[in-house]
């Protein structure tokens, strides 16, 4: 069907200001979206099909024409594309960790009880380095360190770890251990907090109980329904009184600033707090508004929300409870289960490969943290 080139470009350029409000269209896969009707109707349904897209809309369906809602969508997928994902790389030991110069002479040899270190000089800004980058003053090598790491947030627990350690020649204590964790895990938090995820448009949110000093507590999560990524946490000592509600505004509050914007879909169960905590956050007059749903049984599927605590839960049993609500554990479990950890529902791939971040190199914690101390000097 023939169309008329002004309405034809009023449909293009309507559909480019849909797109660019950023919460109007939700991707559900490669080959269906969603879009909010402009006129507050609800939502409309694109699909792919061999003839090319299809809205539900009646723009589309009465007359045939490419719709606004077909436009934003080609502009979101466009958009899709064109983000490159972020590369977190090792470091390469063949350039300056300061200036990236390839200008380099050996310096010398730094001995350690467990391997000599080699020291290079770069001639360009005149500054030395090891390649031990991130392991500075460390009495064992990095190779030990994260082994340590990988086996406790796979679900060893410390003193298991410290004892399978011992085949590969560290002999350390389980509380050396825990202290490895949380020096490496705070210098990995503060650095991944400056990474964006590219997150989907809907979340969830949920709380788990659990035990901290052998106190009642619970965890509040948020997790992103398409990638898994766990975008925020929130220990907390109630779920039904008034301060639940801020409990969950900050949970909510820490999610936008840690994926840079709101849902479009907020799927929670049936707690008050969450309603007023999104009420707060995320309710707005506009058309715009994300949408909460409160699921209960049998209404919608929280599968993903309960696999995920599933696994938090098998983590806490192993440790017995918590020593602290601010303890390191969960921060390191969050950058595990985000950055290291593949998921089989994700195809091998890890929370933070699916929200457009890799993590190269076969050890990922080493990657992360000579990245981490590489930021802050």
């Amino acid at each position: 069907m023939r169309l008329e080139r002004p309405i034809d470009e009023a449909r293009r350029m309507r559909g480019q200001a849909i797109c660019k409000l950023g919460n109007q269209t939700n991707r559900l896969d490669d080959q269906t979206y969603q879009v909010n009707s402009q006129s507050g109707h609800g939502l409309y349904t694109i699909a792919n099909s061999e003839r090319g897209w299809r809205c539900t809309c009646p723009d589309y369906v009465y007359r045939e024409l490419k719709c606004k809602h077909i436009w934003a969508v080609e502009f979101s997928a466009k958009l899709r594309e064109i983000v490159k994902p972020r590369v977190i790389e090792p470091i390469d030991v063949h350039t300056c960790i300061y200036c990236n110069s390839e200008n380099l002479i050996k310096w010398g040899i730094r001995h350690n009880k467990y391997g000599n270190i080699q020291k290079f000089s770069c001639k360009s800004c005149g500054k030395y380095f090891t390649l031990n980058l991130g392991f500075e003053r460390m009495k064992h090598n990095p190779q030990g360190i994260t082994t340590a790491m990988q086996l406790y947030f796979s679900g060893e627990s410390l003193r298991n770890t410290a004892k399978s350690l011992r085949l590969i020649g560290v002999c350390v204590s389980h509380k050396t251990v825990y202290f490895w964790i949380r020096k490496y895990v705070t210098l990995m938090g503060k650095y991944l907090e400056q990474v964006k995820p590219q997150v989907s448009e809907t979340w969830r949110a949920d709380e788990m109980f659990l035990k901290i000093k052998g106190n009642p507590k619970y965890l509040y999560a948020l997790l992103d329904d398409e990638t898994r990524y766990w975008i925020a946490k929130k220990v907390a000592g109630e779920k039904f009184s008034k301060n639940a509600v801020e409990y969950a505004s900050n949970l909510f509050r820490q999610g936008k600033e840690v994926a840079g914007k709101k849902p479009l879909t907020l799927i929670t169960d049936g707690l008050h707090a969450y309603h007023q905590a999104y009420n707060r956050e995320f309710y707005a007059h506009r058309r715009s508004r994300t949408k909460h749903v409160a699921w209960k049984t049998g209404s919608v599927d929280n599968r993903k929300m309960e696999a995920f605590n599933g696994t938090v839960r098998s983590r806490e049993k192993v440790m017995r409870s918590l020593k602290r609500e601010d303890t390191p554990i969960l921060e390191g479990y969050q950058i595990f289960h985000n950055y290291v950890r593949p998921h089989m529902a994700l195809g091998g791939k890890t929370p933070a490969e699916r929200a457009g971040i890799q993590v190269q190199g076969d050890n990922k914690w080493l990657t992360l943290i000579q990245n981490a101390k590489k930021s802050i000097q």
